[in-house]
């Protein structure tokens, strides 16, 4: 397991290049994207005023997404070099875009 350091390092690089995705995203399919104090939130406009939560869990050393009443955990692969769910293999951008395109009913890519 990599040391905390290692994990801040590429959990804080993989939120920065997440977020500028999600904003272009975000402006594009009608919602918006807020982060402070280590994590994102994904907010709708819609009558459950829906929320998506992306967050660094640092004990464990995975990103967690709390989003369609599921949570998703995705831990750093070093062969993908990148955080990804050990379940379906997929991507932290794969999944963001699985359950956005759930949300939203049309294709979306993250």
């Amino acid at each position: 397991m990599m040391d905390e350091r290692e994990f801040q390092k590429k959990a804080e690089a993989t939120f920065d290049a997440l977020r500028k995705r999600l904003l272009e995203v975000g402006d594009e399919n009608g919602f918006e994207v807020e982060g402070g104090s280590g994590k994102l939130e994904i907010e709708f406009e819609d009558e459950d005023e829906t929320r998506f939560v992306i967050s660094p869990n640092a004990p464990v050393r995975q990103i967690w997404i709390s989003a369609l009443t599921t949570s998703f955990k995705l831990a750093w692969s070093d062969s993908a070099q990148a955080f990804v769910q050990e379940k379906t293999g997929e991507n932290l951008n794969q999944v963001m875009g699985r359950i956005l395109t759930e949300k939203l009913g049309k294709p979306i890519q993250v």
